[in-house]
């Protein structure tokens, strides 16, 4: 049986916001298209304009790329534009059960919008990602360990580690002072995590290529709706985008699809089991 064969999907729409820098969109619509869902993908300044863009569309994603050319901050450009311009309307969406995926800058943006932890009502910002510990632009694959407890419905079906492409210079996770980290990790709230070859959490360079304490690579609210992570699973979809397909090939251990397609499956399937 295909494991990404999802009964329903085709009732399942996704919007995926582009322009501005943005760069990721032709990977993302086909990752969700290949699982079954029916994608828009739209310039943001269109769907700012337009009070309806939101509606009928379950899922919104905020791809990867360097909105605004990454001026002042990566995504604090395009998150303050969001904010007053779409912000109530991204705050309804997920109240009334929509999800929200970021990748990379657009997880970025969503956690600079204050989408993200989602602990608290409106759009505060309680966390931020900066410069990485080592300055500089960092392009390779990592490994990341799941949380099997997490809520995340991206992460519910993806094995306990996964592989995928990273490239950032800003990924390094932050937090207002407090309790607020414990009370994530507490939680379950961070539901990948950069991993060493024994697949431990880890902050050693370059397995962590940002630093971020914990290892933390990406986080989710409470729902489990809404979740961002800087490594690009849209950039993972064909067994043989993994730099070792063929040695994995002649272990026998090459998968079907690539694992990036199984975690935007998650979202989608999670759509269409209601």
């Amino acid at each position: 049986m295909n494991p990404l064969a999802i009964e329903g999907a085709a009732e399942v729409r996704a919007l995926v916001l582009t322009g501005y820098g943005l760069n990721c969109e032709a990977e993302t619509c086909a990752a969700l298209q290949m699982v079954g869902a029916r994608v828009t993908a739209r310039h943001v300044a269109d769907a700012i304009a337009d009070a309806d863009a939101l509606a009928g569309h379950q899922l919104v994603v905020f791809i990867g790329g360097f909105s605004f050319g990454d001026h002042i901050a990566s995504g604090r450009v395009f998150a303050n534009r969001l904010r007053f311009s779409m912000g109530e309307r991204l705050l309804r969406h997920v109240d009334d059960g929509g999800l929200v995926l970021g990748i990379c800058n657009g997880f970025q943006t969503i956690v600079k919008l204050g989408l993200l932890p989602g602990l608290s009502p409106g759009l505060a910002q309680r966390v931020s990602l900066v410069m990485n510990d080592r300055l500089g632009y960092w392009d390779a694959w990592v490994r990341l360990a799941v949380d099997r407890e997490s809520p995340c419905v991206f992460t519910r079906d993806l094995p306990p580690t996964i592989e995928l492409p990273s490239r950032h210079g800003e990924g390094k996770l932050v937090f207002e002072q407090g309790p607020l980290r414990q009370v994530l990790e507490d939680r379950h709230l961070v539901p990948v995590r950069y991993a060493d070859e024994t697949g431990a959490a880890t902050e050693r360079w370059p397995d962590n290529p940002d630093g971020s304490p914990g290892g933390i690579a990406g986080l989710c609210d409470p729902s489990g709706r809404v979740f961002g992570l800087m490594p690009h699973p849209e950039a993972y979809l064909y067994p043989e985008n993994h730099p070792r397909w063929i040695a994995q090939r002649e272990a026998g251990t090459l998968p079907e699809h690539g694992l990036g397609l199984h975690l935007l499956a998650g979202g989608v399937r999670a759509i269409a089991s209601r």
